[in-house]
């Protein structure tokens, strides 16, 4: 009976087969983690909800959504249907983040949920072995996160001053 549940057990977990597969899967985990991480600290910097952990757990989550159904023999072209559920279970997770206050004016939690979704993103090139498209889209959304409040509040104050 005991050699039986080894048997089971030591099947269950043989779907890594060779070192260059856990190489592949680790990295793009790993790689998924940090460029989520790197969004999250960023946004936790700025004392926002969602910080380092949320945005980590997103990428590799989605990461790992899109790794197991290959490792599990899903081809390429079937993929979608998997990419279409992560990305509507991550608009739910965004949605939770937006605030709409008394007037239509106040409304908090977009650029929130939009890091979510564009984290969820990032990961789940990385669950294909896009890394470099990864990489870049993070660097684009870290400038976009960095760059463009210095922008928005002068353009605010311009469109103040504007007579409608």
């Amino acid at each position: 009976m005991w050699n039986q549940v080894i048997e089971v057990v030591s099947s269950e977990f043989a779907g890594i087969t060779d070192v260059s597969e856990i190489t592949r899967v680790l990295t793009r985990l790993l790689l998924a983690a940090l460029l989520g991480g790197a969004l999250g600290y960023e946004r936790e910097h700025k004392g926002k909800a969602a910080g380092l952990r949320t945005h980590m757990l997103v990428a590799m989550g989605a990461a790992l959504l899109i790794l197991a159904p290959g490792l599990g023999g899903l081809q390429i072209a079937d993929m979608s249907r998997v990419i279409q559920g992560v990305v509507t279970g991550i608009g739910f997770l965004g949605a939770g983040a937006i605030i709409k206050r008394q007037s239509e004016k106040q409304v908090e939690g977009l650029t929130t949920a939009a890091g979510i979704w564009m984290t969820a993103a990032i990961g789940v090139a990385c669950g294909l072995g896009r890394e470099s498209t990864a990489v870049l889209a993070t660097v684009l959304t870290l400038l976009i996160l960095a760059a463009l409040p210095r922008v928005e509040p002068s353009a605010e104050r311009e469109g103040r001053k504007d007579p409608e």
